[in-house]
């Protein structure tokens, strides 16, 4: 696929439970050709919880839009409210919790990509959501 210029809106996006939350990947190789990374929004609600996982080939830069979370970086936890930035280094285990009363929602873009997309992600608890796309 060749890299193109398109607006690509969160609601057109199938999203993927699988983790925990809502998480919709706009912006990727398979939507709009992307060759150095790919990101996307979460939407958490209150409770929900994006399983502990880590990334050995990218690093994953988190932003907060709204909703009050905590972000567990090698088991230490991180406050994170509207406008907190974030980035988890490359190789480093990590979950994301909402610990607000309201649904939560966080950008996210990861850097560089993996030789292969089934290398670039490595769960290290159970999942949540099973069975779910």
């Amino acid at each position: 696929m060749t890299t193109t210029t398109k607006v690509v809106n969160a609601a057109d996006v199938t999203p993927n439970r699988h983790r925990g939350g809502e998480i919709r990947v706009t912006l990727s190789q398979k939507t709009c050709g992307a060759t150095s990374g790919f990101g996307g929004s979460v939407l958490l609600q209150p409770g929900e919880y994006v399983s502990e996982h880590y990334h050995p080939y990218s690093e994953e830069f988190i932003h907060v839009i709204r909703g009050e979370l905590e972000l567990k970086v090698e088991g230490e936890p991180i406050a994170l409210g509207p406008d907190d930035s974030f980035l988890v280094p490359i190789g480093q285990r990590h979950r994301l919790a909402n610990v607000g009363g309201s649904t939560a929602h966080v950008v996210f873009h990861l850097s560089p990509l993996a030789p292969r997309p089934d290398l670039g992600h490595v769960d290290t608890e159970p999942l949540p959501s099973v069975g779910e796309p």
